[in-house]
């Protein structure tokens, strides 16, 4: 199943939004991470909403991918720039089609906290990112 948000805020430097991205940075960009410890420069330890994990850090080509390695879900999220680098976008994935309400309920909450965070960031960030304006969330079933 997958999970989207989208922030409006065009021309986003994307140099300045990996470097903000890293594994020491994300309890300050999302609520629902309580703490986070880079181990090495692209993995580390998290805790979040669902408890401690082993994360992965992928620079891509226009954001950061993020993976929890030990998740029983598959649990994989992106923050990216769009296509036409219009739009910051939210974008978590788990592998199942049909997860329970409640946990489905979760990622929700997962995906709004990291729109919230990085909404913040971007507003806050002259210089490296213009004001950005409210985003929306989506919830999609579909193959993306």
């Amino acid at each position: 199943m997958e999970f989207f948000s989208t922030i409006q805020h065009p021309h986003l430097d994307i140099p300045e939004l990996k470097n903000l991205l890293t594994i020491d940075n994300l309890p300050g960009l999302c609520a629902s991470i309580s703490s986070a410890t880079p181990d090495r420069d692209n993995a580390g330890n998290i805790y979040c909403l669902w408890g401690a994990f082993s994360l992965r850090r992928d620079e891509i080509r226009n954001g950061v991918r993020y993976a929890l390695l030990d998740c029983p879900h598959a649990l994989t999220w992106t923050i990216t720039a769009d296509e036409a680098n219009e739009a910051l976008i939210v974008h978590c994935t788990i592998d199942k089609a049909q997860p329970d309400p409640e946990f489905a309920e979760s990622i929700e909450i997962f995906v709004s906290d990291w729109s919230d965070g990085m909404r913040n960031v971007l507003a806050g960030q002259a210089g490296c990112f213009a004001p950005g304006v409210a985003g929306s969330f989506t919830q999609s079933t579909g193959a993306g």
